[in-house]
């Protein structure tokens, strides 16, 4: 398996991003919001749908990814507390909202009403594999539609994360 590494800089970018994200899951104290660097990093441990696919649903693995956004002006938290390290997070989707070319909100969508608004200059991100992957049981399920169709919780034993 190769190690993946996207570069995002327009909406197409980021749905491509976006898909290798979903279901990703992540715990509150693994991002970080950096005003004077205009930029928002966090971690995450994303499940591998295309090593699922090619394994015809036998092999089940995550990886640890970083996520960056630069020229990013502001960002608003939905449903979350900043002091809430622990919480366990899982990713849904990315989405970008235009305003002004080329500027815009990019909001990072998880389960649970939770959300997070970039104010973006432009979209510019980086999605990067930081190390190997590691199986997991099983795969993340979708109440009420196929098991990737969408919108669940992460499945598995995640290093540094607890409960879904």
């Amino acid at each position: 398996m190769n190690a993946l590494k996207l570069i995002a800089l327009d909406e197409e970018d980021l749905e491509i991003v976006s898909s290798h994200l979903q279901d990703a899951v992540m715990r509150v104290g693994d991002m970080a919001y950096q005003p004077s660097r205009k930029r928002f990093a966090a971690v995450l441990n994303r499940f591998d749908w295309e090593a699922a696919q090619e394994s015809n649903g036998k092999v089940f693995r995550r990886r640890r990814v970083a996520l960056r956004f630069d020229r990013v002006f502001g960002a608003q938290l939905k449903n979350l507390k900043l002091g809430a390290d622990d919480r366990v997070l899982s990713l849904l989707a990315l989405r970008f909202e235009p305003a002004e070319a080329p500027s815009g909100r990019v909001t990072l969508t998880f389960s649970g009403d939770a959300s997070i608004q970039l104010q973006v200059e432009c979209i510019e991100a980086e999605l990067k594999d930081l190390g190997p992957a590691w199986r997991t049981r099983s795969k993340p399920e979708h109440p009420g539609g196929e098991p990737d169709a969408g919108s669940g919780p992460g499945a598995g034993s995640e290093p540094g994360a607890t409960g879904s």
